[in-house]
């Protein structure tokens, strides 16, 4: 006890508690300010798809190896990588409702010329069918460290730790945060559906309603600005 009678000592119970959002507040940190530098920020096929796969050694790989480490009670299936036949249907149903609610607004908001100032995130102007799979290769790498960083590490020891809403609260806050830059719509949007994915994600057990949302909504985006934006086109 120290003089003014707080409590400093390291106790039992609080790696759950600090490791993940540590973890998540190095990973993203990490991911955003090289993804943001000057030398990569181009908008280059090259750079953009580095950006994607650092995202996902950043804030998949690492937080991963680290928290298997420290607290090896977890395992990567409890994190809810993992394929849960008993909620398989429950995830179905959640992807097919949140991809048709979802979908149609990313494809509206493509006609946005602010929309279009960052998506697509690579500016080429010819869009190839290569070009279309590696940035859809691309998405899914990133996403994929994302949601497990967020949906998975974030979540389910702070669950255990300290109930599910003080949980859902703290991720959807730290999720929401990391869209400030996208702008007030994004970072609205984003605490709703972080509220959403978090409870389909723990009713489910697993990350992957909350990947497949994520990599839906992400690519309806890219489209459809490309399909909106009369400076660029898809061709075989």
């Amino acid at each position: 006890m120290n003089p003014i009678g707080i409590e400093c000592r390291w106790l039992e119970g609080d790696m759950v508690i600090a490791l993940p959002m540590m973890l998540c507040l190095i990973g993203f940190t990490t991911f955003w300010f090289v993804s943001k530098a000057t030398k990569i920020h181009d908008g280059s096929v090259k750079n953009v798809l580095f950006t994607k796969y650092w995202g996902l050694f950043t804030m998949g790989i690492v937080p991963a190896t680290i928290a298997l480490i420290l607290m090896p009670q977890y395992t990567l299936a409890d994190y809810g990588l993992t394929c849960n036949s008993d909620t398989t249907m429950t995830s179905l149903v959640a992807i097919s409702i949140l991809a048709a609610l979802t979908m149609p607004l990313a494809f509206l908001s493509g006609k946005k010329p602010s929309h279009q100032v960052n998506y697509p995130q690579i500016r080429e102007k010819n869009w190839t069918r290569s070009l279309v799979l590696k940035n859809c290769l691309g998405w899914s790498a990133y996403l994929l460290g994302y949601e497990f960083l967020f949906r998975g590490i974030l979540l389910f020891p702070l669950v255990d730790a300290l109930g599910v809403w003080p949980a859902v609260a703290i991720n959807t806050a730290m999720y929401s945060a990391t869209h400030i830059p996208k702008g007030l719509d994004e970072t609205i949007g984003a605490a709703l559906l972080g509220v959403v994915l978090c409870l389909i994600t723990l009713m489910t057990g697993t990350l992957w309603v909350a990947i497949v949302v994520h990599i839906t909504m992400a690519l309806t985006n890219s489209f459809s600005s490309i399909y909106h934006n009369p400076e660029m086109k898809f061709v075989k």
